[in-house]
């Protein structure tokens, strides 16, 4: 029996030391998954604190930066600030969440600007309306008064007008004055006479064809377009240098005007950006062209596209800017020249050269004209004296005149004021002879011209 005891003792030592190790065992894998599930629920509190810190740069940078680079591209857009923290799921929503910011930025933006350009359309067209009537009322009171100072509120009105044309341009809307074909020449002086400090516009004219005008229907977009870009080099240029005009035409291609100016120049930003606006974009948003708004590349870059023009800018052998306006051939058209052009029209570079070779007296012994002048240049040539008409038959000698220079704005205003006090005191006295009247038509024509006068 003994042995029997022994045996139960064992076993039951062996079943204890067996319930012992389970019971350990269990207890290490109960404290294994309790340290685990720590483990767990702190990397879940890290996550959870990383996507909040992502959600909150979200709502505080990530999106003001996405919607600051739509209007500066260079303004730099945050990411995710810990990524290694965010799972792919939420760094793709992360992600899609910007992206549904800016396009719905960019949307209430293009509904407000649509707004604001509709707004503005109507609003031109008043004031257009308005301007219009009050230049028409300016020049009936030149014709009454001979007060400069109604010639100066005409200018003034006219600086209005050219503002109001170019919004009205900048927001789709049609500039508002139809006129006929024009000499291209005309159309340069107009554009000149709507710039302050016109006075410093010279302009050169190289045109093969005196009577090379502008279709009916580009004429005012033209002189709107080029009005800008002299008000463009005027404003950035010093008020003691001269910016110069040139009118040149190009066979086939059309014709050209280049501006240049003395000006301050631009950086490689700023001509990028006025090459970008130049070049005509298919869509330009009016909170995009600063604060006060920089309109005038904007309204070129439209009137571009509108009518099929060109416009380049480049830097100026004169220390400023260069900008070339061409004009295509499908605009251009030959007037009849059965008109006569304003006296203020420079004359073509070619027809001085020719007056110069005819005024010279003519004499046996001079070389021919073709030795005369080489490649379209005056030479040198020596002169061989005249023999001396016969005392007994005087003949008085005839020699043709000289163009005369064309005169200066501030000239033609002068004329203009005389010519209206002339009319005044001339209304009691006896009538003036054909020639005289002739040349008085002339001069006022002249001068409504170098005001701004030459729209139809």
């Amino acid at each position: 029996m003994a042995w029997i005891v022994a045996l139960i003792a064992v076993v039951a030592a062996v079943t204890a030391v067996v319930r012992s190790q389970n019971a350990a065992r269990d207890a290490n894998v109960a404290w294994g998954r309790v340290e685990l599930a720590e483990r767990q629920a702190k990397a879940a509190d890290a996550r959870t604190a990383a996507l909040t810190d992502e959600i909150r740069q979200l709502a505080q940078k990530r999106i003001p930066a996405a919607a600051l680079a739509l209007s500066h591209p260079s303004a730099p857009v945050p990411g995710l600030r810990e990524a290694a923290e965010v799972d792919g799921g939420s760094a793709r929503l992360l992600t899609e969440a910007v992206q549904a910011a800016r396009a719905a930025v960019i949307e209430e933006r293009q509904r407000v600007d649509a707004a604001a350009r509709a707004a503005m359309r109507g609003t031109s067209a008043k004031i257009q309306s308005l301007l219009n009537q009050s230049q028409q009322l300016l020049h009936e009171l030149q014709h009454e008064y001979d007060d400069p100072r109604i010639l100066q509120l005409d200018f003034r009105n006219e600086l209005a007008l050219r503002r109001t044309q170019a919004t009205a341009v900048l927001c789709d809307a049609w500039p508002g004055l139809a006129r006929q074909s024009s000499p291209l020449v005309e159309i340069v002086l107009g554009a000149q006479s709507r710039v302050a400090g016109y006075e410093r516009i010279k302009v050169a004219n190289h045109l093969r064809d005196e009577w090379l005008a502008v279709v009916a229907r580009a004429a005012e977009p033209l002189a709107i377009a080029l009005a800008e870009l002299l008000a463009n080099a005027t404003a950035y240029s010093h008020p003691d240098t001269d910016v110069q005009v040139t009118v040149q035409q190009s066979g086939g291609r059309g014709a050209f005007l280049v501006v240049d100016d003395a000006g301050i120049g631009m950086d490689d930003d700023a001509l990028e950006r006025a090459r970008a606006l130049l070049a005509g974009p298919s869509e330009v948003l009016l909170t995009e062209l600063g604060d006060p708004p920089q309109t005038g590349f904007a309204v070129v870059g439209r009137l571009v596209v509108q009518y099929r023009l060109g416009c380049h800018i480049e830097p100026s052998p004169f220390g400023g800017m260069r900008t070339i306006l061409r004009v295509p051939a499908h605009l251009l058209t030959v007037l009849e020249d059965d008109r006569s052009l304003s006296a203020l029209v420079p004359k073509p570079v070619h027809a001085h050269t020719a007056g110069t070779a005819a005024a010279e007296p003519e004499a046996a012994a001079e070389p021919e004209p073709a030795a005369e002048q080489r490649n379209g240049l005056p030479s040198r040539r020596r002169r061989v004296p005249r023999p001396a008409p016969a005392r007994s038959a005087p003949a008085p000698a005839v020699t043709p005149a000289a163009p005369p220079p064309p005169r200066t704005p501030e000239q033609a205003e002068s004329s203009w004021a005389a010519l209206q006090q002339g009319t005044l005191s001339g209304r009691s006295a006896p009538a003036a002879p054909p020639e005289a009247e002739h040349q008085d038509n002339e001069d006022g024509q002249d001068d409504r011209n170098d005001q701004g006068d030459d729209e139809t």
